[in-house]
């Protein structure tokens, strides 16, 4: 990063933790959003840390990049860090398959650690609850990372542990597909829930303090792992069910039972409508999961045929105020404190009206319209992530 950049960054970072020290006045929601604890606990950015002539610090625009997430939006949008997730798409459940996914989740892992390294002026690896208040408190920002999809795992559960050196503190088993742990909502039942090797996953999961992310579980997957483990469960990016009825979506009597065993449900941006992945859709969203293996010059045709496309049909149809409508429900059942908020940046998330993270503080300010207090709020957009993460450590064996 330039010494420019730094400085900029700094300044600007050096603002929000000075706002953090005093409380803002309650009929100011820019300046409450700037005292808050704000964490989102599914971004997929990494998936572009390795595009040539693509920069983590550079600030991008929706008119020229598809990213919806980078530092100095993170500024904007008062977004405190995060967890990077390590995605590894859905392959066959053989030797090779294994091994493949095994090579591509050490890569994403080390590119992680990479960028962070390389912008570590402003932002900061996190590993534990304590290590992201300290940071949020000293003005920088926060990199936790996420394993979404255990598939690289195969059938060795001992690579938990290297992924737990690596610095994963949250992990989902399974993702649009059954695997060897679980069934998927996105799947026809195979296990009717986990497989024998998933109820060992859950168990080493809690023995290693990492949290269990049940987002994209089936449903009878996301209730057994709910009763076998030992400490509260995240959904890192979901949407309720009660707003569209989608498998991927979890439904209110299963929100209750989360937040009676001290979980919490990350309010998404996606499935709160149809999703309308058009052959044209489709074909231009592979692109995008490989965008990395893009030159600059075709990485740009993809924006600019994304955006043409865009013009003619949205990918999504529901809006911002479908979104409040949503979350407020989710509020509802679940309580404030058991809400957090995963948007589902840069892999797939975004809705009109709420389509990159400088649309957060107008979230704040319409629960602070709703009612809600600056203490409410604060646990939804940070603090139940943080004590979840706690508890999950407090209980670990190594």
């Amino acid at each position: 990063m330039s010494v420019r950049k730094f400085l900029a960054f700094a300044s600007l970072l050096a603002l929000a933790a000075c706002s953090r020290s005093e409380e803002a006045p309650a009929d100011d929601p820019a300046a409450v959003h700037k005292g808050l604890l704000v964490l989102d606990t599914h971004l997929d950015t990494p998936l572009n840390f390795e595009r040539p002539g693509w920069s983590f610090a550079d600030r991008h625009t929706l008119a020229n990049d598809l990213v919806q997430l980078d530092l100095p939006r993170m500024a904007d949008g008062n977004l405190d860090g995060g967890f990077f997730s390590i995605y590894t798409a859905q392959g066959p459940l053989t030797p090779k398959g294994y091994a493949d996914a095994l090579a591509f989740a050490r890569k994403r892992s080390d590119t992680i650690d990479r960028v962070i390294s390389e912008n570590s002026g402003v932002i900061s690896p996190a590993t534990t609850a304590d290590d992201g208040a300290r940071l949020a408190a000293a003005g920088k920002l926060i990199a936790y990372k996420s394993m979404e999809n255990s598939y690289p795992l195969g059938e060795d559960l001992s690579l938990l542990k290297e992924f737990y050196d690596r610095g994963v503190r949250l992990a989902g088993p399974v993702h649009s597909l059954n695997n060897q742990f679980a069934d998927s909502s996105g799947d026809k039942p195979r296990w009717n829930g986990l497989s024998p090797l998933g109820r060992e996953w859950v168990a080493e999961m809690n023995r290693l303090g990492i949290v269990i992310d049940g987002s994209h579980s089936s449903d009878a997957a996301f209730d057994q792992m709910l009763e076998l483990s030992k400490t509260p469960l995240i959904l890192s990016h979901t949407s309720p069910r009660w707003a569209f009825d989608h498998p991927r979506n979890l439904d209110d009597e299963r929100i209750k039972k989360l937040a009676a065993k001290g979980g919490a449900i990350c309010m998404s941006t996606i499935y709160l409508s149809p999703m309308n992945l058009t052959p044209a859709r489709a074909k231009l969203f592979d692109e995008y999961e490989h965008i990395a293996d893009l030159d600059p010059k075709a990485q740009a045709e993809l924006v600019q045929q994304w955006r043409e496309l865009d013009k003619t049909e949205s990918m999504w149809s529901a809006d911002f105020e479908k979104y409040m409508t949503a979350l407020l429900h989710v509020i509802e059942v679940a309580g404030v404190d058991h809400v957090c908020f995963g948007a589902d940046w840069d892999g797939g998330g975004g809705i009109k009206g709420m389509e990159d993270i400088s649309a957060l503080p107008v979230v704040t300010g319409r629960l602070l319209k709703a009612g809600y207090s600056r203490d409410d709020i604060n646990k939804m957009t940070g603090g139940n992530v943080l004590r979840i993460l706690r508890a999950a450590q407090a209980t670990a064996e190594i």
